[in-house]
């Protein structure tokens, strides 16, 4: 009944979709009158609002599965495991810089640890938008600036670009 290009669409923002119906119903319920729907209304209005905000940059993590290996984010450690390229494990705690760069073509996380070792995760393997929730955790990470690098390195072809690196 519905085409299935709109079908996918509704499918890939579903989240986003239903967190700006909260924040719809929210402020709908705001303006129904009198200061009690006034002040819970506007407090599921904000609540949803930054539900849909952080389903907004976590959607730049979500891509069409094209490269091999699988990601999975297991007691706190970020663990790859390859097909074709080697696999590792970095435990969030030891994380001390996120590059985003371009190798052959392709985008890729390039993720440091304390003792100089580097665990290269393409963007688009199976289970990488799971590093979105994974890099909340990390202090003075801002998601907003991690999204639009994810961006420019996919769109314009930036060549290596650091997003976050761990305060002395």
């Amino acid at each position: 009944m519905i085409r299935s290009d709109i079908r996918d669409w509704l499918r890939a923002h579903a989240e986003l979709l239903i967190f700006a119906g909260l924040a719809v119903a929210g402020l709908w319920l705001a303006l129904r009158g009198g200061w009690f729907f006034a002040v819970i209304g506007g407090g599921v209005a904000l609540v949803g609002a930054s539900l849909a905000l952080g389903a907004l940059r976590r959607d730049a993590f979500r891509r069409p599965i094209d490269a091999p290996g699988l990601v999975e984010i297991v007691e706190g450690a970020i663990r790859f495991y390859g097909a074709t390229d080697r696999g590792g494990e970095i435990p969030l705690r030891d994380l001390v810089e996120i590059r985003l760069l371009r190798l052959q073509g392709r985008a890729h996380w390039r993720l440091r640890s304390q003792t100089g070792e580097a665990l290269l995760i393409p963007v688009d393997a199976a289970g990488a938008p799971a590093l979105a929730d994974a890099f909340t955790a990390l202090p003075g990470l801002d998601m907003g600036a991690v999204s639009a690098a994810l961006a420019g390195v996919a769109d314009r072809g930036d060549a290596m670009r650091t997003v976050w690196r761990r305060s002395a």
